[in-house]
């Protein structure tokens, strides 16, 4: 091949790459979009706004297709290895996660439109915590996979665990309530749905952020939360530990800068 025809493949390539990581964030912003109004149309008890996000979803369901399409054409034509290979499989993990959150939206949904049909239920249970902690780490999972940031990658990995404590939270709650109200079993019961929804759109943005550490660094880690979590726990130690000898140091350059010249200095025999 000449030099001027592989500078013209290389072009090619690297125009293919450019169009894939656009349609990749076309579909993170419509499924961002979607996560926003679905838990918008269930807060403010909108059937109208429900509907749109069921169908919007058709348009993630597209763009997921033409990705699957544009990654397998690169695969074919292209052969990319190292780096470049990586790009392309974590990008097929992506599309996946992403078109499962936009399913789970759709879901979360369907289960307002039957909770609009109902009188609102007095159960004392509000998903709003819940549900703006998904979305933030949603997006913070989006800008780790724009930005390839693999440190926040990692935070958002870790961060998981609160949301599953927060899912526990309402799961009992709701329970209960049904326990002590069988009349609220129905609400409950969607309500129960919608919680179950959120906790695995923020499993799919873990995955997304697991698929970032890859592609930046190549370590699958998917398998190795408790690792991760050992390795935070001894750094936040480390931490905590350089804290003390600061304000230790800055404790004894007070004394020293206190101490009058006639004075003796601490630990000196007079």
């Amino acid at each position: 091949m000449s030099e001027i025809q592989h500078r013209h493949t290389s072009s090619e390539f690297d125009e293919q790459l450019d169009d894939l990581r656009t349609k990749l964030l076309l579909m993170a912003s419509h499924v961002e979009g979607l996560i926003a109004d679905a838990l918008a149309a269930l807060a403010e008890r909108d059937t109208a706004l429900a509907e749109a996000v069921i169908a919007r979803d058709r348009e993630i369901d597209r763009l997921e297709k033409t990705i699957d399409d544009l990654c397998l054409k690169i695969l074919a034509l292209r052969q990319p290895a190292a780096r470049d290979l990586r790009h392309i499989t974590t990008a097929f993990k992506v599309v996946t996660d992403l078109e499962r959150m936009g399913d789970l939206c759709v879901n979360i949904a369907r289960s307002a439109i039957e909770l609009n049909r109902m009188p609102r239920p007095l159960l004392g249970i509000d998903l709003s915590r819940i549900g703006a902690a998904v979305r933030e780490m949603v997006r913070r999972s989006l800008d780790a996979f724009v930005d390839g940031d693999a440190e926040l990658a990692r935070q958002i990995v870790l961060a998981d665990k609160e949301i599953d404590r927060q899912y526990n939270q309402v799961f009992h709650g709701l329970v209960h309530a049904m326990v002590e109200s069988p009349v609220v079993i129905e609400p409950a019961t969607q309500l129960l749905f919608i919680a179950r929804h959120l906790e695995r759109i923020a499993d799919h943005a873990t995955n997304i952020a697991e698929q970032v550490i890859f592609l930046v660094e190549g370590d699958d880690i998917r398998h190795e939360k408790a690792r991760l979590r050992v390795e935070a726990g001894r750094e936040q130690a480390r931490a905590a530990e350089e804290s003390d000898r600061e304000q230790v140091r800055a404790a004894e350059e007070a004394d020293r800068e206190q101490a009058g010249p006639g004075e003796v200095e601490r630990g000196q025999l007079p």
